[in-house]
């Protein structure tokens, strides 16, 4: 774990990735909130294509929660059975659109902690759909983010809730809209567990990491 990196050096790496990128877009397709929960909830240990190639067909016909419930958990476990742990996560998704018709009129409530109570939706998720839909600035922190904030010195912490917490902490407010995606799709394509692509990173000079390759 790096030690925490000074705001000089945290603001000029966001600087740089904003201006290699300057609205970033989380990976997973959605059509509305609804299936943003769904598709969140259906990537946790599986990756964002897998999940794009398994929802493609349901959204087009369950991209409410009464149309998911109409369908039914059988028909369900048929699009998304080449993702993992589908049965729990079918479940779930039946769980969480009887709750979000039940409770909130068929709509996705906007807090936190009401996102949470949904089956399913543990707090990165809620995190995400908080940011990408509301455009709020929740951090939530995945794999990735947690590598690259630990190596980088960026946001270093024990746990997810502490890198969570440095990133709220420590990263300049003007980025703090999307530094959940560009940490995310940093740790993805560059900053990656078994052999970084330093040479190809944008800040580089910036990164205590020791064992940088070439």
């Amino acid at each position: 774990m790096a030690k925490q990196l000074s705001y000089q050096a945290i603001h000029e790496i966001f600087t740089r990735f904003r201006d290699s990128e300057a609205e970033p877009k989380g990976e997973l397709n959605h059509v509305n909130v609804y299936t943003l929960v769904v598709a969140v909830a259906l990537s946790a240990q599986s990756t964002d294509a897998g999940v794009n190639k398994a929802t493609a067909e349901l959204f087009k016909i369950a991209d409410t929660p009464e149309k998911m419930l109409e369908l039914g958990e059988e028909k369900l476990i048929e699009h998304i059975k080449t993702i993992g742990l589908y049965r729990n996560k079918a479940k779930n998704v039946i769980k969480l659109s009887r709750i979000l018709v039940d409770d909130y009129g068929g709509v996705v409530p906007s807090s936190r902690a009401a996102l949470q109570s949904l089956p399913g939706v543990g707090r990165k998720t809620a995190n995400v759909v908080l940011n990408m839909w509301w455009s709020h600035p929740a951090q939530a922190v995945d794999t990735h983010i947690f590598r690259v904030g630990n190596r980088t010195g960026i946001a270093p912490g024990k746990d997810v809730d502490q890198v969570e917490r440095a990133i709220e902490d420590n990263i300049p407010v003007e980025f703090q809209q999307h530094a959940h995606h560009w940490l995310i799709l940093h740790g993805r394509y560059i900053c990656v567990a078994r052999k970084p692509k330093c040479g190809a990173c944008l800040i580089r000079d910036l990164c205590p990491f020791e064992d940088k390759t070439e």
